[in-house]
């Protein structure tokens, strides 16, 4: 068996995040998460004799430039909505495709139905770019 073992989770230049099918050359990070409600179901005793499940649910941010989210809110402006947060979930898909190595296959992420929950304008004193985090939450993550 030959298994190759490197520390090199993956390299951020393979990286390309796309919003409503615009690649985002700002990207600065970002974060994806999915939970499923679980409830122990006790009995006789201390100890859960079941686990119940129940819902799921999709959340994350983008970390982006400035000049992204300037851009994002002149797109909901011109579609007659007054910034990104109040854009219908139901128009807005996010994909995150990466490598590993630049000859591994693609591996994507689609995030469906994204409702961009806040957003907010900050800058620093010698600071040399402004940085963005927005939170949203999604119907699902696949």
């Amino acid at each position: 068996m030959n298994i190759e073992v490197t520390s090199k989770e993956c390299h951020w230049a393979n990286f390309e995040v796309k919003i409503l099918g615009r690649v985002i050359k700002g990207l600065r990070g970002f974060s994806l998460k999915k939970e499923k409600d679980v409830e122990e179901v006790y009995g006789a005793g201390p100890e859960p004799i079941d686990l119940n499940e129940g819902n799921n649910k999709y959340n994350g941010s983008f970390k982006l430039l400035g000049f992204e989210v300037d851009a994002m809110n002149k797109a909901a402006r011109d579609a007659n909505f007054d910034d990104l947060t109040e854009v219908p979930h139901e128009a807005v898909t996010a994909t995150l495709s990466f490598k590993k190595k630049a000859t591994d296959p693609l591996t994507t992420y689609t995030v469906r139905g994204v409702k961009f929950t806040e957003w907010s304008a900050e800058l620093e004193q010698g600071a040399k770019h402004r940085e963005t985090t927005l939170p949203f939450k999604a119907m699902s993550i696949y």
